[in-house]
């Protein structure tokens, strides 16, 4: 099996299949761009979204951090990713006070 590539414009991207909505990606995100969405068909109730794609500064601490190996960022080779910013450091936060939910859910 080969390395996968990341699919077109895409920092990052969750595979549903294996996810299973623990939102420890979420937590460890310090530019919001993850959240946890209603998904009522999932175990959990809710499942991992990315809200903000063009946020992501491709740190990989959602991937790295994933206990199913269920996300997965773009090689930096692949795509040019954001620097962290003042608004995506507050997304973050509010994203954490709010119970790791969407903005606005």
């Amino acid at each position: 099996m080969g390395l996968m590539s990341a699919p077109e414009h895409t920092p990052v991207w969750v595979n549903i299949a294996r996810c299973k909505a623990c939102d420890i990606c979420v937590s460890m995100c310090p530019a919001g761009v993850l959240a946890m969405v209603p998904a009522p068909s999932s175990t959990q109730g809710s499942m991992i979204e990315v809200v903000v794609p063009d946020a992501c500064i491709g740190c990989r601490d959602c991937e790295l951090h994933c206990p199913d190996f269920a996300i997965f960022v773009a090689d930096k080779s692949e795509f040019k990713f954001a620097k962290l910013s003042e608004a995506s450091k507050e997304r973050a936060e509010a994203i954490k006070n709010n119970h790791f939910q969407k903005l606005g859910a």
